[in-house]
């Protein structure tokens, strides 16, 4: 029988990066988070969605600085909000991945919140009405 660490690395997309001399966080942001956001994408699409129609669609009526903005202070500063992102992404550790995320948890944080925030800005056409 298939572990979970065997099942979770086997439907994570794979990656490939051509750089050298990395730090331990930029390696786990390389090999872990990337490979989750990517896999997690459509989820988070969905969620954001979401939380545009929770907060009464005040997201569509803003110009593109403005949604950029405000993808920002959602990711950033709504602590419930945050907090289930990270949801999404660290439900997808392995033990191992997660235990170096505790010991790491405020500058993975902070870069998983700035990737997210990131893919979103990214596919900011989807986010229209």
């Amino acid at each position: 029988m298939n572990s979970r660490k065997e099942h979770l690395l086997s439907i994570r997309p794979i990656i490939n990066y051509k750089v050298e001399a990395i730090s331990e966080i930029e390696n786990f942001q390389n090999t872990t988070l990337r490979p989750i956001l990517k896999f997690q994408n459509e989820l988070l699409i969905a969620i954001f969605k979401d939380y545009i129609k929770r907060y009464k669609n005040a997201f569509y009526e803003l110009p593109i600085a403005g949604k950029m903005n405000y993808i920002d202070n959602a990711v950033q500063k709504n602590t419930k909000f945050r907090n289930a992102l990270k949801g999404l992404v660290t439900g997808m550790f392995t033990l191992d991945e997660y235990q170096y995320y505790s010991e790491n948890s405020s500058e993975i944080s902070k870069r998983m919140m700035q990737m997210i925030s990131e893919r979103l800005k990214d596919q900011l056409q989807l986010f229209e009405n």
